[in-house]
């Protein structure tokens, strides 16, 4: 069976991480937490309210790109948020389908003002919106509006990834 990576994205504070962790989960597949793939100095930079260019991303995705590449199947959290991220996500080996979680931008300042343990500050939402590329044509993946719980937007996308679902909700 050809392997075969879930990237779970969107701007901070979409849920992302908890999505793809429960996804990863119900898949039986590992996660890979891109957040946790982001040199020191992207980290210092977006601690200190600055946000990241295209050329500090650039190794960063290479880095999710190399996790994903590392074993088989799996569940990747990462932003990609323009198509030319994800154009990098692609070149993992198989197929590399993504999942945009789409949240209000009210809901989504509420989240990360009220999150103290991590190190994206809310004052980065207005440029991560900004930078937002949706889904495209020529990629393989869904749009899904995050349900009121993250355990339910993980089934909904669950559900609509399955095999007998997923040409139906193609893009």
């Amino acid at each position: 069976m050809e392997r075969e990576h879930l990237v779970v994205m969107g701007v901070s504070g979409t849920g992302k991480s908890t999505v793809g962790r429960l996804v990863a989960e119900q898949l039986g597949r590992p996660l890979v937490e891109g957040d946790d793939l982001h040199p020191p100095a992207n980290i210092a930079k977006m601690r200190a309210g600055l946000p990241l260019t295209d050329e500090d991303r650039g190794p960063w995705l290479r880095a999710v790109r190399d996790a994903m590449n590392a074993g088989g199947s799996t569940v990747v959290a990462c932003s990609a948020l323009r198509h030319s991220y994800r154009d990098i996500l692609r070149t993992a080996e198989g197929r590399v389908r993504f999942a945009l979680l789409v949240v209000t931008p009210d809901e989504l300042a509420a989240r990360l003002v009220a999150r103290t343990d991590h190190f994206m500050p809310a004052s980065l939402l207005a440029s991560q919106l900004a930078a937002l590329e949706h889904l495209q044509p020529d990629e393989d993946g869904v749009t899904i509006a995050a349900e009121p719980t993250r355990e339910g937007t993980a089934s909904a996308l669950v559900g609509v990834l399955s095999p007998t679902s997923a040409d139906a909700a193609e893009r």
